[in-house]
């Protein structure tokens, strides 16, 4: 199943997207696209709907965040080998763990603002694994029962607070619409191998980024495993697991980064794309 949320900021309705792209209201189902709506019990019940029978969205709606009242926005840093090259860092030995603000939330479409007096705002294609199951001190070889499905995030940045202003990599990376996700979540059972999947961006029609999954230096059930010995897990709790190479920061032989009024358009193979306008911070 593909789920979505649509509808305007605050006040998004829980839908899923049937075989011809249409959306179908899961209002009369489930509140939202959130907590226990996606433990199994609940997502088996919702793949036995035929969609025919649930109210079709008319017009164009905002696509919303394709999860609600999300806990905890884990990310992971310096995954890819060859982006870790890139930044000039070690290829870690045991996950580089950080938080994005879950007020850095938006829409897979909506604008990504450039903070006040920002220049160095950064793109950065990631795989969400969305949680579906909680637990903690998991073991890696049923990690992969905690798994709700899957979403594309650009994990936005600001790299001059994320590097260059002391302490931690979150003040650079929770600035609001930061945190694009979706268009849509894709539940497990679509995706038989999360560990090969495309995935790319490009700003202004340039391709910047070219990856796949299978180059994670640690997979999913291994991240799921180690961040379930630091915290619980929950259900709705997002994780992003890196970026592969081809960020602003690690073009050479001088860094791009993004400016107002540029475009950027992102995806991963079955899991759909996404497409922001850069504006000016209010």
């Amino acid at each position: 199943m593909k789920l979505l949320r649509f509808g305007e900021p605050g006040q998004e309705r829980p839908a899923l997207l049937d075989s011809r792209g249409g959306i179908r209201d899961l209002t009369g189902h489930i509140p939202d696209i959130a907590g226990a709506a996606l433990e199994a019990a609940s997502l088996e019940a919702l793949a036995t709907l035929n969609p025919d029978s649930l109210p079709l969205v008319e017009g164009n709606p905002r696509i919303g965040p394709c999860v609600g009242q999300v806990g905890k926005f884990i990310c992971i840093g310096l995954n890819y080998a060859d982006h870790a090259a890139e930044s000039n860092m070690a290829v870690p030995t045991e996950p580089v763990v950080f938080n994005k603000w879950t007020s850095a939330i938006c829409g897979p479409n909506d604008d990504v603002q450039i903070p006040r007096g920002s220049r160095k705002t950064d793109w950065e294609v990631e795989l969400g694994v969305v949680i579906g199951r909680a637990g903690r001190y998991i073991d890696e070889r049923d990690a992969m029962a905690h798994v709700a499905g899957y979403c594309v995030i650009n994990d936005v940045s600001e790299r001059e607070w994320q590097l260059e202003r002391g302490g931690t990599w979150d003040k650079g990376k929770g600035f609001d619409t930061f945190g694009p996700i979706g268009p849509w979540l894709v539940t497990k059972e679509e995706i038989p191998d999360p560990h090969q999947l495309d995935l790319w961006l490009e700003v202004d029609g340039h391709r910047y980024q070219n990856g796949n999954t299978r180059t994670l230096v640690f997979q999913i059930p291994a991240l799921i495993a180690y961040l379930s010995r630091c915290m619980s897990l929950q259900p709705g709790d997002i994780i992003s697991t890196g970026t592969p190479p081809g960020v602003g920061l690690g073009v050479k032989p001088e860094p791009v980064f993004l400016r107002a009024g540029q475009e950027m358009r992102l995806g991963i193979a079955g899991l759909g794309e996404q497409r922001q306008r850069t504006v000016d911070a209010d």
